[in-house]
């Protein structure tokens, strides 16, 4: 009588303590898994890579230390994902905060460039301690997360807004792009529909308008050490939010994802690997190097095949991110050479599913209504005082009115 398959694959990819054999280590790729993977560090490189760019140009970054921005979140990230899945044999995949950059497309005209680096740092520092403290669970629970969605909801709103705008200068590329969104979102699981959506966009504005390089050449020159400046209205105004926005959007979804397919993350080493990827991601003007949350859970889904060989999607991913990052050099010139309303376009379309989540986290349930309401109002403003931005102002009248107003015990 034949062994079960399920037995048969256990006894050849684990040795006889249970551990994966060495020499098994490319036999783990699958069609499977390299799929993911791919389709995993696509999310990271369309709608996000163009947001950076957005708050870089809000903040009036040199193209030199955009270039660098580029560089050390998508490197970093990818030395994450490829590191942290070999090390644990579960598909913790590495990337940076989508919803951290645009949290900082609100804020960076507010601080001098050496102050936004030692916000960085500070946030990177904070997830440290957050993670080998184990207050990660208390420090989220202080806000409910309805109120940290709703002020989400309300920082991407804006950008998922332009999409209208654009679709009307921009008829035949934003019409099809949208329709085929549409189309995917029916009819395919497999597929994102923001991939296929950005993939169809770009093919049509490269038969429609033509694509080039861009107009600017910018020289390869190697990514340089970062000097920062430490304030208390930096460690408040941008450390902090930014910290709290990677651990309850990214680390919280993520580890929740690898634990609903149950894998049993090392919850205390993923968060504090994210702080000092972090950190070391700062001193070359990236806001951050983490688990990333949605790309982790398209990794450790059943698509991605056998449960013991999906680490190897987030291996994928991280290769494929690193490369990004070192070719963000000529990368970014071609982005900003593209149509500023198909930017916008893009940056809608990757903010979509967002959008729809945080809002969905925020109202669903009866009882945060007000103070998620308020934290939905005050981010979308976008009014500063005092120099706080706004996401500070939602999260803390958020709080204030769940404690009181509201009275629930958070």
């Amino acid at each position: 009588m034949g062994l079960p398959d399920k037995y048969m694959e256990r006894q050849n990819v684990l040795n006889p303590e249970g551990q994966l054999k060495k020499g098994h280590f490319l036999h783990n790729l699958t069609t499977q898994n390299v799929s993911s993977g791919l389709i995993s560090s696509t999310m990271v490189m369309t709608g996000p890579a163009i947001i950076i760019l957005e708050a870089a140009a809000a903040g009036r970054f040199t193209d030199q230390q955009t270039i660098n921005w580029m560089f050390a979140v998508y490197f970093f990230g990818g030395i994450f994902g490829i590191l942290m899945p070999m090390l644990y044999k579960i598909p913790i995949t590495g990337g940076h905060s989508i919803t951290g950059v645009a949290f900082l497309a609100t804020v960076t005209s507010h601080f001098t460039y050496p102050q936004l680096i030692g916000g960085y740092m500070m946030s990177g520092l904070l997830i440290f301690l957050v993670g080998i403290s184990g207050l990660f669970t208390k420090i989220i629970k202080w806000v409910p997360k309805e109120v940290i969605s709703a002020m989400l909801a309300g920082l991407v709103t804006g950008y998922v807004v332009k999409l209208v705008p654009s679709i009307k200068e921009l008829p035949l590329v934003g019409g099809i792009a949208l329709l085929s969104f549409f189309l995917t979102t029916k009819f395919s699981k497999r597929l994102p529909p923001v991939m296929v959506a950005v993939a169809v966009g770009f093919a049509t504005l490269a038969l429609t308008n033509g694509l080039s390089m861009g107009a600017a050449d910018i020289p390869f020159s190697f990514p340089s050490i970062q000097s920062p400046e430490f304030s208390l209205m930096g460690m408040l105004t941008l450390a902090l939010p930014l910290a709290m926005l990677i651990l309850s959007n990214d680390a919280a979804p993520g580890i929740g994802a690898l634990e609903s397919s149950n894998f049993n993350p090392p919850i205390r080493k993923i968060v504090s690997m994210s702080g000092i990827f972090s950190m070391v991601t700062s001193f070359f003007g990236g806001q951050s190097a983490n688990i990333a949350g949605m790309m982790t859970a398209i990794s450790a889904g059943p698509d991605s095949g056998p449960r013991s060989k999906r680490y190897m999607a987030a291996i994928v991913s991280g290769i494929v991110i690193l490369l990004f990052g070192i070719f963000s050099w000529k990368i970014v010139p071609f982005i900003q050479s593209l149509p500023k309303a198909f930017i916008s376009l893009l940056a809608g379309f990757a903010l979509i599913g967002v959008l729809h989540s945080s809002l969905q986290m925020a109202f669903a349930g009866t009882k945060y209504r007000l103070s998620a309401l308020s934290a939905f109002i005050i981010a979308l403003s976008n009014v500063s005082f005092l120099h706080i931005s706004a996401p500070v102002w939602a999260l803390v009248f958020g709080a204030v009115i769940a404690r009181t107003v509201e009275n629930q015990d958070v």
